[in-house]
């Protein structure tokens, strides 16, 4: 989606720090779990359709996913919407990470508020 995903580019106010983000994620995770083999033929699909998934792909610079950070992202409707976030390890389960946002502001967590229960479907927080 990151990479493949127009609109998913458009929402990140620093589209390539969030891709490597994902990418570094995405080999740390794999790694984990042992599971190179089963996502060859995605990497493989990715790097053949996106020229920037190869590059960051063959980086070797991979940081760590768990741990806490803020994430900017841009709603088509809602516009400038600021996140905390906390990243967890799942106990017994390697293929897993549990990801959990907070808006920062009592503005953010309005405008969110706003949409839910009566969003229309263009308008669908994503």
């Amino acid at each position: 989606m990151m990479f493949l995903n127009p609109h998913a580019r458009a929402a990140q106010y620093d589209w390539e720090s969030v891709a490597r983000f994902v990418v570094g994620a995405f080999k740390l995770d794999t790694a984990r779990a042992g599971a190179a083999m089963q996502v060859k033929p995605l990497v493989d699909e990715l790097c053949r359709l996106s020229p920037e998934f190869e590059a960051m792909w063959r980086d070797n610079a991979v940081s760590g996913v768990h741990g806490d950070a803020v994430k900017q992202m841009h709603h088509p409707v809602l516009g400038q919407i600021v996140f905390e976030y906390t990243a967890f390890a799942v106990d017994g389960r390697t293929d897993l990470t549990m990801v959990v946002y907070n808006p920062t502001t009592a503005a953010d967590s309005e405008k969110i508020r706003s949409q839910i229960g009566n969003p229309s479907s263009d308008e669908r927080i994503s």
